[in-house]
C-alpha cells in the first residue's frame, strides 16, 4: 500500500512538472506555443540604444500596443570593448533586459549575429579585428575570425541559454537568429552551417531562423534547409510572401523585419519616415492572412556615444545619432498616432490568453532647461595627450594603434620645397588640415576628394596637423572592412610620400575630456575646442539639447556621451534621458570642431527641434486606454 501511494505521488509530481513545461516549435506552416497554434507579433527594441533605467517602461509600451514578442540584436562590440573581456552589466545587461521582457508578458527573439548590421558601427564587429590586414569577416577562411566568433558566441550563451522557453525553468526566449542578411553579402553555405552547429553546441535549442530579402537569390545564399527562412521588406507583403512560398513550401510565414520606418544619414534633407496609409494596409494584410511579423523598429532609441554606423554604396554616408526610425514609439519614448491605430488593430488579433492589453504607460516627463552658460574652455591642440603619442615613419590607422572610436591627430614637419597638391590617401572620414596653426582646408570622405592645395613658398619647418574624425564604420555591404584615420599615406603632387609622423590617439572618452584644464573664459579661436558649463536643476525630465547654433562635434552630460551633432542636419538636437540628469548641479562639455563663433550658452527643450511626429495628448491616451482591452 505504501509503495502504491509512493507511485501515485511520483506520478502526480511528474504530471505537475509536465504541465509546467513550455515549448515553442514549428509544425508545418504554423508556429506552436505550448502545443497551440501561435502568431508572433513582434517589435524590435535594441537594449544597447536605451539606458537600462528606461528598459521596463519601453517594454511595457510594447505589450500595451498589442505586441506579444520583442526582438533584439546583440552587439558583439558593445559587450567586448577590450580583447577577451566581456561586459554584461548596467546598460549591457542582456540577461536583465530579457527577464524584464518576460515580466511584461513578452516573448523574446534574440539576434546575436555575429554580424547584425542595424546601422551600428561595423555591423557589431569589434573594431580591433580590422588591425589584422589578413582578416576576412564573415568567412571561414580566416581562422582568427572563427576563433573570435566562437569566444563571443560562448560568452553570450553563458548569459542567456537558461532563459529559453525550453529550459527547466522556462524563460521568454522563443527563437534565435543565425547571422543576419547573409544572403545580401555572400553565398558560403558552409559558413551558415558552421554557425548553426556552433549555436547548437553552446546550448541553444529553440527554433533557429535566418532573415534575408525575399528574392530567391537572397534566400538561397543566406539560409539552409534545416532553418526557417523569414523575410525582410518595406512594402507589398502579399508579393513578398508569395516569393517566400515559391522558395520553400509548408513553412510559417514571418517577416523578420517589416520596415515601418527607415534609417537617416547626415546631410539628407528629411528624416526617413514611412507613410501611415501604407503601414495600415500592410499590417491589416498580415493580420488577416495568418502572417507573423517583427516590426523594425517598434522603438528605435539612440546611437549614443560613437556607436552610429554608416553605409557605403556609391559614396560614404554616416548615420545620424538619433535612431528614431519613424517608429510608433519615438526616440524619447512618446506614443504616436501610429502607436494608437496599431494598438486598435492588434487588439483584435491576440492569441488565446493574450486578449487583454495592459493600459498604455504614462508619457515620459519632459523639461525645458533655460540657457546653460558655458563659462570655461580648453583648446585641443594646447593639451594633446603627449604620454600616448606614437612615432611612426608613415601614418597608421586607428585600429593599428589600438583605438576604436573618436578622433586621431597626425603631426609632422614639412620641408620648404613641399608645395602644390597634398593628397590624403584616403581619409576616413572627415579631416581638418592646419598649417602653422592656420586652418587651410577640410576633407570630407563622402565627397571622395582627398586633395588640399598648399600655399606657395612654405617656410622650412612648417608644422602640419591633420585632425581626423571617425564618423562610423560601414555596417552593410561588401565594404565592411572600414578602417579609420588616414588609411594609406600622405602624398605631395601625387609622387612624394611624407615620412616621420607623431600620432595622437584621441578616443574622446570622458576620462580624457574631464581631465583637461579648462580656463575661465570662452576662447574665440579657429581651432577645435572644448566648452564646459554647469547648470542647476530643481527637477529632472527628458530634454533635447538645441544645437542649431553649433557646427560639428560631440556632447557629454554628466559624463555620458550623447553622440555627434552636425549642422548639415537633418538632426539638430541631442536627446538627454532624465536618468542621466540629477537634481542640483549638472555638467555639460561640448567639443566643437568647426565654428569659432560658438554661442556662450545652450538650452534644453521639451520637444525636439528637428522632428515632429504628432504628439498625443493625455486625454486621448486616457480615452484609448478605456476603449481597447
Amino acid at each position: 500500500m505504501r509503495s502504491l501511494c509512493s507511485l501515485v505521488l511520483l506520478l502526480l509530481w511528474a504530471l505537475q512538472g509536465f504541465s509546467q513545461s513550455e515549448s515553442f516549435e514549428i509544425r508545418g506552416d504554423q508556429f506552436y506555443k505550448n502545443g497551440k497554434p501561435y502568431r508572433v507579433f513582434s517589435g524590435s527594441i535594441h537594449y544597447s540604444r536605451i539606458p537600462h533605467q528606461k528598459w521596463k517602461e519601453r517594454l511595457h509600451q510594447a505589450r500595451a500596443m498589442g505586441l506579444n514578442t520583442i526582438c533584439t540584436y546583440v552587439f558583439w562590440n558593445f559587450h567586448e570593448q577590450k580583447d577577451g573581456s566581456f561586459d554584461f552589466t548596467g546598460d549591457r545587461n542582456l540577461r536583465k533586459f530579457i527577464e524584464l521582457a518576460g515580466e511584461e508578458g513578452l516573448n523574446v527573439i534574440v539576434r546575436p549575429g555575429p554580424y547584425v548590421c542595424a546601422e551600428w558601427d561595423l555591423g557589431g564587429f569589434p573594431a580591433r579585428l580590422l588591425a589584422d590586414k589578413n582578416m576576412r569577416l564573415r568567412c571561414l577562411d580566416s581562422p582568427v575570425y572563427v576563433e573570435e566568433t566562437e569566444k563571443y558566441i560562448r560568452a553570450v550563451a553563458a548569459e542567456i541559454t537558461d532563459l529559453q522557453i525550453s529550459s527547466e525553468k522556462p524563460g521568454p526566449i522563443i527563437m534565435f537568429q543565425v547571422e543576419n542578411e547573409y544572403g545580401s553579402y555572400g553565398n558560403d553555405h558552409e559558413y551558415i552551417s558552421y554557425l548553426e552547429k556552433l549555436f547548437k553546441d553552446v546550448g541553444f535549442d529553440v527554433p533557429f531562423f535566418t532573415s534575408d530579402g525575399p528574392d530567391a537569390k537572397n534566400l538561397h545564399a543566406g539560409t539552409s534547409p534545416t532553418m526557417l527562412p523569414i523575410i525582410n521588406f518595406a512594402e507589398d507583403p502579399e508579393k513578398q510572401f508569395n516569393k517566400l512560398a515559391e522558395y520553400r513550401a509548408n513553412i510559417p510565414h514571418m517577416s523578420g523585419e517589416w520596415w515601418v520606418g527607415w534609417l537617416t544619414h547626415w546631410g539628407e534633407g528629411n528624416w526617413k519616415n514611412q507613410n501611415e496609409e501604407r503601414q495600415k494596409k500592410e499590417l491589416k494584410y498580415m493580420l488577416e492572412n495568418d502572417k507573423s511579423f517583427n516590426m523594425f523598429m517598434f522603438h528605435g532609441g539612440t546611437n549614443f556615444g560613437f556607436w552610429a554606423g554608416a553605409n557605403h554604396f556609391k559614396t560614404y554616408a554616416a548615420d545620424i545619432t538619433s535612431y528614431d526610425y519613424g517608429a510608433p514609439l519615438t526616440e524619447g519614448g512618446n506614443v504616436t498616432s501610429e502607436f494608437l491605430w496599431m494598438r486598435e488593430m492588434l487588439s483584435k488579433y491576440q492569441n488565446k490568453g493574450e486578449n487583454r492589453l495592459p493600459k498604455i504607460g504614462a508619457e515620459p516627463k519632459a523639461i525645458n532647461i533655460d540657457s546653460i552658460a558655458l563659462t570655461k574652455s580648453a583648446l585641443l591642440f594646447d593639451q594633446l595627450p603627449v604620454q600616448n603619442m606614437i612615432k611612426s615613419k608613415q601614418t597608421k590607422t586607428m585600429e593599428e594603434i589600438g583605438q576604436d572610436f573618436g578622433f586621431i591627430l597626425y603631426k609632422t614637419t614639412l620641408d620648404s620645397w613641399l608645395d602644390g597638391t597634398m593628397t590624403l590617401n584616403e581619409v576616413h572620414d572627415y579631416a581638418w588640415i592646419y598649417l602653422d596653426g592656420k586652418l587651410i582646408g577640410e576633407v570630407n570622405r563622402n565627397k571622395s576628394n582627398w586633395d588640399i592645395q598648399l600655399p606657395d613658398n612654405l617656410e622650412r619647418g612648417a608644422e602640419l596637423l591633420i585632425l581626423v574624425e571617425a564618423m562610423g564604420r560601414n555596417n552593410f555591404g561588401s565594404q565592411l572592412f572600414d578602417s579609420k584615420g588616414i588609411t594609406n599615406r600622405v602624398d605631395f603632387n601625387y609622387v612624394f610620400t611624407q615620412m616621420n609622423w607623431e600620432i595622437y590617439p584621441l578616443p574622446m572618452d570622458y576620462e580624457y575630456v574631464s581631465s583637461l584644464e579648462y580656463k575661465k573664459d570662452i576662447v574665440v579661436n579657429n581651432e577645435p575646442s572644448f566648452y564646459r558649463g554647469e547648470f542647476e536643476l530643481s527637477e529632472v525630465g527628458d530634454t533635447y539639447l538645441d544645437l542649431r547654433a553649433w557646427g560639428k562635434g560631440v556632447v557629454w552630460v554628466n559624463g555620458h556621451n550623447l553622440g555627434r551633432y552636425w549642422n548639415i542636419g537633418p538632426q539638430y538636437d541631442l536627446y538627454v534621458p532624465d536618468c542621466w540628469l540629477k537634481e542640483g548641479k549638472n555638467e555639460i562639455i561640448i567639443f566643437e570642431t568647426s565654428k569659432s563663433d560658438v554661442p556662450k550658452y545652450i538650452s534644453g527643450v521639451k520637444t525636439r527641434v528637428s522632428l515632429s511626429k504628432g504628439e498625443i495628448d493625455k486625454n486621448k491616451l486616457d480615452s484609448h486606454n478605456g476603449n481597447v482591452n
